[in-house]
Formats: structure tokens, C-alpha cells, sequence
């Protein structure tokens, strides 16, 4: 069996079986160690990536009896690649099966990646002393003892299972659709963008918005005939290392960019901004380039933006369009023929998305409760 395997067949047994953590994390004989999976469990929400490198080593393990785990680098003696175990095999698991993952890898958490073996004097800095201490002895648990990786697999699969559980969120199609309008969608969009400005993630809110508004106009739309949606990429990348040219892409049936859109909320737009997407304009050669934001022009910047939307225009031949992100969404609604059809797709966007934090769609299900 491949690792992926390996960790479907423990899962799969714990839903077949139905077990409670709490049974699981009683099967370990040292009190010790229970004390410090217990600590890991308690924070696989705050501390994915301890969690999924520990799973990773756990299937590892299982994979290969007789590899030392605690050297997981292939730079260190005797070690293996936990890193590309993990993008390869699990976090792609456990995001199919709804659990708590990563966006990549357990292995890009700075504190992991260091290059030394995960025994008692590791320099990696784990910030959490506690989690730390707890990390290193499941990991020397796992290696040493023939039944450790399987016992803390299923444990800690089986906290995902009941957070995933614990967290599901049902938003059941509405009862009389016909009364969505236009002004009433708006304006609960706006206070769903607003009350989750300020917590980490959120600024993702509008982005999905418009990804939604796109999956419908691309099948509406006669203008987007043959034009498919490019998959919505991770939010938490930084323009440096992203390779799209926006949050939204619209390509055509050869691949090529068509549109794109960068969606900005409560951002002042400036030259500086401007640059940066007259870069990416040159580098990915789209059509037409949206600028959303909620945060208006800067008003000093605002010639030298009107100059440089000019020139891209006659020097490329892209439409540079900087508008309001919440005058352009009550546009766009009005093009589509069924507002409710938008409702169902943003329901199932918003709860199926594993960057957004559990507030931010149970934010979302008050809202929705109101239409």
C-alpha cells in the first residue's frame, strides 16, 4: 500500500467503527504521552502544521517500519522527504476527506522545515512550549514503539473527524427564492465582507464572491462562450510567488488569459498598485483586467492612474477597468437570471473553502438565515 492508502484504510475503520478520541487516546500505555497527544489534539485547528506532520510521520512509519522518522529530510543521514510525502499523499487526503489540512504542507510551518532531526534538542522554534515539548516526545513515541504510529494516526484522525463533525455547517436552499432581490443580496454581502474584515482570512469573502458571480455568467453569458473559470487558488500567497495573474481568471478554449480580476476591499488603490498589475498584464497578456476595491482611488494618485490605464491600453491593448467592488457586484446580479442559483453556489463555495476559518462561515449562516 501506497501512504495514501494507508491513511484511507485507518480512516475508514474509524468511521466504520465510530470510536470516540477519547476510547483512542485510552489505548496508549504510557499516561505521559497521552497527556501529550491530548495537548496536540486539543490544538490540530491552531497547529496544523505539527498536526500534519505528525500524521505524515505516522504513515510513514507504517510505510517503512525501518526508517528513523525523525529524520525527515533527505539532506539528513539515512532521512526521507517528509515534505514531498506529504504534498504528495496526505494533505491532498485530507482535504478530500473535509479534515483539517494545510493549504501545501505541514513542512512549510517555518518552525518544521528546519534542517535537523526532530529529536530532544531540535533547534526548530516552536513558539508554544507546551506543543514543543508534546511534538518531539510523539514523534520519539511513534519511532520507537511498533504500535505508536498507528495508535497516534487514529487518534488524531479521529479529532479531525469530530472538529469536521462539530463544525459542519447546513445551509438548506431557501424556501421562497423568489423574493432574493438584487438590493437585499447586496446589501448582506456588504455586511458579510464588513464583520469579517479584520479577522485573518476574510479578505477571501469577496474573492469567492465574485469567483461564484463568474461560474454563472460563464454558462449565461454569450460573451463567455467557450471560456472556462480558472480553479480558485490559495488566498495566502504573496504576489512574488504567485503564478496567476489575478484572484479570477477567465481563459479561452487554448488556455490563454481572457479576463482577470483582482479584488481588493477596503484597499485605497494607488500607482503603486497599478504598477504591479501593469506588470502582471505584460507577463500573462490578459484581455481585460478588472481592479475591484471598496476603498475608491487615491485621490493624489489619481492622474498618474488614468495615465497609466491609457498607455497599457495603447501600448498592449488591455482594458484596464478600476471600479467599485460593491457597484460592480450590483451589475453583475443583474445579469444573472436566477439570483437563487448564485445563493446555492456561494453557500457551497463559502463551507466547502479550507481557508476560511470556522467564524467566517458561521458568520455567513446568520446572514443567510435572514433571506
Amino acid at each position: 500500500m501506497n501512504h495514501k492508502e494507508i491513511l484511507l484504510e485507518i480512516y475508514n475503520s474509524l468511521i466504520t467503527l465510530n470510536p470516540i478520541s477519547k476510547q483512542l487516546l485510552e489505548k496508549v500505555e504510557n499516561i505521559r504521552t497521552r497527556g501529550f497527544l491530548k495537548i496536540i489534539g486539543d490544538k490540530i485547528e491552531s497547529q496544523k502544521g505539527v498536526y500534519t506532520v505528525l500524521i505524515t510521520l505516522s504513515v510513514h512509519k507504517i510505510y517503512d517500519p525501518n526508517q528513523d522518522i525523525r529524520y525527515h529530510q533527505v539532506s539528513l543521514e539515512n532521512g526521507f522527504s517528509g515534505r514531498s510525502t506529504d504534498t504528495q499523499y496526505i494533505t491532498p487526503t485530507l482535504k478530500e476527506l473535509g479534515l483539517t489540512s494545510m493549504s501545501e504542507s505541514g513542512w512549510l510551518t517555518r518552525s518544521l522545515e528546519q534542517p535537523y532531526p526532530y529529536n530532544k534538542q531540535y533547534n526548530g522554534k516552536i513558539s508554544n512550549v507546551k506543543v514543543r515539548e508534546s511534538f518531539l516526545e510523539i514523534v520519539d513515541y511513534i519511532n520507537t514503539n511498533p504500535s505508536g504510529p498507528k495508535k497516534v494516526l487514529s487518534y488524531l484522525l479521529s479529532r479531525s473527524i469530530e472538529i469536521r463533525e462539530k463544525n459542519k455547517i447546513i445551509l438548506s436552499p431557501l424556501s421562497n427564492p423568489e423574493k432574493v432581490t438584487v438590493s437585499k443580496l447586496v446589501s448582506s454581502l456588504k455586511k458579510y465582507f464588513h464583520i469579517n474584515y479584520n479577522t485573518s482570512g476574510g479578505s477571501k469573502i469577496p474573492v469567492i464572491t465574485y469567483y461564484t458571480i463568474y461560474e454563472l455568467l460563464l454558462k449565461e453569458v454569450k460573451r463567455y462562450d467557450s471560456y472556462s473559470l480558472e480553479e480558485l487558488g490559495s488566498h495566502t500567497t504573496s504576489d512574488r510567488t504567485s503564478k496567476s495573474s489575478g484572484d479570477i481568471e477567465v481563459k479561452d478554449s487554448e488556455g490563454n488569459i481572457f479576463e482577470s480580476l483582482e479584488i481588493k476591499y477596503d484597499v485605497e488603490i494607488d500607482s503603486h498598485i497599478i504598477r504591479r498589475v501593469k506588470e502582471k498584464i505584460i507577463k500573462f497578456n490578459p484581455k481585460r483586467y478588472y481592479v475591484l476595491s471598496s476603498g475608491g482611488i487615491k485621490q493624489e494618485d489619481f492622474i498618474e492612474i488614468g495615465e497609466m490605464c491609457e498607455e497599457i491600453r495603447k501600448t498592449h491593448g488591455c482594458q484596464l477597468i478600476i471600479n467599485g467592488l460593491i457597484p460592480t457586484l450590483k451589475y453583475y446580479f443583474r445579469l444573472l437570471s436566477d439570483l437563487n442559483q448564485f445563493l446555492l453556489h456561494f453557500n457551497k463555495n463559502i463551507i466547502s473553502d479550507k481557508e476560511l476559518k470556522l467564524i467566517h462561515k458561521k458568520n455567513w449562516e446568520e446572514i443567510y438565515s435572514r433571506f
